[in-house]
């Protein structure tokens, strides 16, 4: 990357920034802020989910069960052991990581639908381990999960959390970013592209497997401990349905799996749809299973391959109009 390009990169970033942090300032009332933050928070979940199954290729659905985990553990931490929300953090975020290592071993041998399965299992199975925990709220769920404070100033609603959720969310991206144009996320496309190419090429698949599996769940752990502290501090079990994997799922798949800025997309779109069609909760399911459909008929690579082609097209045909120029060049020199 040239300085000039540099330099207008981080422009970029400044800007959205700017924007981002005086956000608060033109949104109308509280339940939109409280919205914004849900986004965000999405945002996060949809880039975790995206590194392992954008990024390395494999096929997961324990996302949710380590938004769970993070979500739970960063609740009972602050409650139980009445940990502020700067400890709980980090220690649900180390919880998660243990289980994200855990959930991978079986990548080790599985792919695929068989991946799928297995890390299913392991979503539903601590979803229904909660259910049944009293410890745990069981059907009842956690409430009066305190909210961050900073010295004296607490965090407890829509427009001051979002404070905390933003400058998460960034560094998220960031840090996503700067994975993909790593040597780390080289391993992982080269692992999703063929795994056997990449082992004949000396990279360790489990090693490689188990870090994108840890990776994203720092994100998730750290969604989750940012929901369970957003007001009004309460989770419970239905949180983390089956349904709500198929959300994220549903965001990659329409922000184009693999794509950092278009499972960004796809996270805003989702969420605001799904808050769109909550008054008519009988047909949501009718709804998004139908957006999944035309999806994948009509938009397979989504919106993230699509800007793609777009841009590739472009300097494609502007390096071709430049090679034209140059050998018309040679020949008047020629002549």
């Amino acid at each position: 990357m040239t300085i000039s390009n540099q330099k207008k990169n981080n422009f970029y970033w400044i800007t959205v920034i700017i924007i981002l942090f005086l956000l608060p300032l033109v949104v109308p009332n509280l339940y939109q802020m409280h919205l914004i933050n849900i986004i965000c928070i999405n945002i996060i979940m949809a880039i975790g989910l995206n590194i392992v199954k954008g990024f390395a290729g494999q096929v997961t659905v324990a996302h949710i069960g380590l938004y769970a985990m993070g979500a739970y553990s960063s609740a009972i931490l602050a409650i139980n052991y009445d940990l502020s929300f700067w400890f709980a953090l980090p220690g649900a975020i180390i919880i998660t990581v243990v289980a994200g290592a855990i959930v991978g071993v079986p990548s080790f041998r599985l792919q695929g639908p068989y991946l799928a399965l297995a890390t299913l299992a392991f979503s539903e199975s601590l979803r229904i381990y909660i259910s049944v925990n009293t410890d745990l709220g069981a059907t009842i769920g956690i409430s009066n999960i305190p909210p961050p404070k900073i010295f004296d100033v607490s965090f407890d609603n829509a427009f001051h959390y979002y404070y905390i959720v933003i400058p998460f969310t960034l560094i998220s991206i960031y840090f996503s970013f700067k994975i993909l144009k790593s040597k780390l996320g080289r391993a992982f496309k080269a692992i999703r592209e063929d795994q056997l190419a990449a082992s004949v090429v000396g990279i360790n698949l489990r090693l490689y497997k188990t870090i994108a599996f840890v990776i994203s769940a720092v994100y998730a752990g750290l969604a989750g401990s940012l929901y369970a502290h957003l007001d009004p501090g309460f989770i419970h079990p239905n949180n983390f349905t089956l349904q709500e994997s198929v959300l994220y799922i549903l965001m990659l798949v329409i922000g184009g799996i693999g794509h950092v800025w278009g499972c960004i997309v796809g996270a805003i779109f989702i969420t605001v749809i799904w808050d769109l069609t909550r008054e008519y909760y009988q047909y949501q399911l009718i709804i998004f299973g139908m957006v999944m459909m035309i999806t994948v008929i009509y938009f397979p690579i989504g919106i993230g391959g699509y800007y793609d082609r777009f841009f590739i097209t472009k300097k494609f045909i502007k390096n071709q109009k430049e090679s034209i120029e140059k050998i018309r060049k040679l020949e008047n020199e020629n002549t």
